[in-house]
């Protein structure tokens, strides 16, 4: 079923919308539930929070593309579980090691989620996403908004892991100073 039919029957408040995303997105959900969370239940009770959020934010809203507020939606909702679980026991894990890998382009003094609600930093973020080549920028995505681990994205490039932690380390490098250029750092 094509995505706006998918978003009408939301709109028309039709059970099926969510038997609908489930078989078109649900695999995709999941991946990055789990991705995030490293643990099938919990990924699964995201995936369907997805759905329970999709189902009380469509009315009003009108997703332009749908698969991008699925997936927004899984992430944040896995990340509030992993937060929640991790508060419980400090374990160490991929999540914990993505975000430290980017504190390094933080300012110290304001943590990552002060700095990323700023609507400034945000379009500093898509312009600096959007000037780097394909490959470095679909790499630096993995790692930092689906949260694959170093080995994963190498695996899947067809990269060494050091060639791949290299090409994240110079990345991370140039967005630094581009926070720094525009004064946020």
């Amino acid at each position: 079923m094509e995505d706006h039919a998918i978003v009408e029957l939301y709109f028309a408040r039709a059970e099926e919308a969510i038997s609908e995303t489930a078989a078109k997105y649900g695999g995709y959900c999941y991946s990055i539930a789990y991705n995030i969370l490293n643990d099938r239940g919990d990924s699964e009770e995201s995936v369907s929070d997805t759905y329970l959020a999709a189902w009380n934010a469509i009315p009003p809203r009108r997703p332009a593309i749908l698969a991008t507020f699925l997936g927004k939606i899984t992430r944040h909702l896995a990340i509030d579980r992993w937060r929640a679980r991790s508060a419980q026991k400090r374990g160490g894990g991929e999540v914990i090691l993505a975000l430290e890998e980017l504190e390094e382009c933080a300012d110290s003094s304001r943590s990552p989620e002060q700095l990323l609600a700023r609507r400034e930093l945000g379009s500093l973020l898509n312009r600096f996403l959007e000037s780097l080549p394909e490959t470095e920028r679909h790499v630096f995505l993995c790692r930092y908004w689906y949260l694959y681990s170093v080995a994963e994205i190498a695996s899947a490039f067809g990269f060494s892991q050091s060639k791949t932690a290299s090409m994240l380390h110079r990345t991370r490098g140039k967005l630094r100073k581009l926070l720094e250029k525009e004064g946020l750092l």
